[in-house]
């Protein structure tokens, strides 16, 4: 069935340009060649029946209101050779110590601006600069990014890129653990003849990375909870899915207090202190004293006892400072400056729209561009120029003249394609890789990572909720083929 797949002029993942399978595919291109199309369409429906009846659900924002679905998976892998997964690894805790060491100094002594890297009202302006919250706060470790969501594509040399860094609440971790799961349920036959890096001990790592924030008054066993806004979030899946792997309680605000400047968390037993709180809530609805006085998802006096060192909050207040897209083009300058280290991955070419040089190149190529706005992520306030009409140009145009800091514009890069099986066809479809780094007493870099998958033809968009899906990710081992 793959004998008809096109490979186009678009780096593929599986195949070289003369339509054949590369060494690390080899095995199974050829275990693909031993089905037949109705087992592949029977198994198909298999996997996705899974993921519903795991309840493994995201839900779609729109007029109408929420609708919820299960993440479209296709079965064909993401496979990386160790040594390609090896350059990833460095050139991610690379960037997340850079990151980490930016939010340090901006809180702090702003050394970076001082030294002119940086124009000061880059971050100023910036709605996620919390100066007032969180400037001179001593947190543990001086560590801002507990878990890093680093989105990641491959363009036409089939060289690796930063497209987006996720440093508030990158979500979509358990989603690589269920396409694993899934994958392992229904097709165990591929597995059998390739070594592939497990992701069973992963969860240690990260419950190891949660409980080295403990702040230093804490009494013995540090207690963890995962903070969520509650089952109307898209994410909560996610969100009870980490809390169980971790072993941490899942708790909403009201069963937490704040009294004398501890957290305490409300049980059958009485109070018990918390120590540390991983959150999944955006740093404005987490305390009504600090920041929205209306949000009910929060708990009161948070931030007080985060000031005191009583309590360690994770994701650290005040990171989307650094995760803006206008930021983004600052990055590969940040690794310069903190690290003294040329970047290993770089950024994908970015014009900032407040250049007025930059601002009039973009307008007139907007049919070429990708414009994104800083503050938006999701998919929405985009425009793929080459797949957009006069009138979304025309619509972006008067946007980006009105508030031309708002938005950033980036060169339409030929993002690398994978084959995909749906609707009883291989076709190939645009990918990108979402990996996630933990940062604790040590990093480290989840092996593999969220592939996804944009599964409308010849569509761009990734996003669950512009209907992209996901793929399981394969990162060999040493030597990584033929065995059990």
């Amino acid at each position: 069935m793959l004998k008809n797949y096109e490979v186009g002029t678009f780096f593929d993942e599986m195949m070289d340009p003369r339509g054949t399978p590369k060494p690390h595919y080899k095995s199974f291109y050829d275990l693909i060649g031993d089905v037949s199309y109705d087992q592949l369409r029977e198994k198909n429906e298999t996997a996705q029946l899974n993921f519903l009846r795991q309840g493994i659900t995201f839900t779609v924002y729109n007029d109408a209101g929420g609708t919820e679905r299960t993440m479209p998976f296709d079965f064909v892998p993401i496979i990386i050779p160790s040594e390609q997964w090896s350059k990833i690894e460095k050139g991610m805790i690379q960037r997340m110590e850079a990151l980490n060491r930016f939010l340090d100094d901006i809180y702090h002594n702003q050394e970076i601006v001082h030294d002119g890297v940086i124009p000061e009202d880059l971050f100023r302006d910036n709605p996620y600069f919390y100066n007032k919250q969180v400037s001179g706060l001593e947190i543990p470790m001086k560590n801002h990014i507990f878990l890093a969501g680093i989105d990641l594509i491959r363009d036409e040399n089939g060289e690796y890129r930063v497209l987006e860094d996720n440093l508030r609440n990158p979500s979509g971790m358990s989603y690589v653990f269920q396409n694993r799961y899934v994958m392992r349920q229904v097709y165990p036959e591929l597995f059998y003849q390739h070594s592939i890096r497990t992701l069973e001990h992963q969860f240690q790592d990260l419950h190891g990375s949660l409980i080295s924030h403990a702040p230093k008054n804490t009494i013995g066993q540090p207690r963890a909870v995962l903070l969520t806004p509650g089952m109307y979030n898209s994410a909560y899946y996610d969100h009870i899915f980490l809390a169980q792997q971790m072993g941490v309680q899942l708790v909403e605000g009201r069963d937490l207090i704040v009294k004398d400047d501890m957290v305490y968390m409300k049980t059958i037993r009485g109070l018990q202190r918390v120590d540390i709180i991983y959150r999944r809530i955006d740093d404005e609805f987490l305390d009504p004293e600090a920041f929205r006085p209306d949000s009910s998802l929060g708990v009161r006096g948070l931030l007080r006892a985060y000031r005191k060192g009583n309590v360690a909050i994770l994701n650290g207040i005040g990171n989307g400072v650094a995760d803006d897209k206008a930021m983004y083009a600052y990055v590969p300058d940040m690794i310069r400056y903190y690290l003294d280290e040329e970047p290993l991955i770089k950024n994908v070419e970015t014009y900032f729209l407040r250049d007025p040089e930059q601002l009039e190149y973009t307008l007139e190529n907007l049919e070429k561009l990708v414009v994104k706005n800083v503050g938006a992520s999701g998919g929405y306030d985009m425009l793929i120029g080459p797949q957009s009409t006069e009138g979304e140009r025309s619509e972006f145009r008067r946007k980006i003249i009105e508030r031309p800091s708002q938005y950033i514009a980036q060169p339409t890069i030929k993002l690398s394609r994978a084959p995909s099986f749906q609707k009883g066809e291989f076709y190939p479809c645009h990918v990108d890789l979402r990996v996630f780094v933990m940062n604790g007493s040590t990093s480290h870099v989840l092996p593999g990572g969220l592939s996804r998958v944009a599964l409308k033809k010849g569509s761009l968009v990734v996003n669950s909720s512009q209907g992209g899906g996901g793929k399981d990710t394969w990162v060999l081992a040493e030597g990584g083929m033929n065995h059990a």
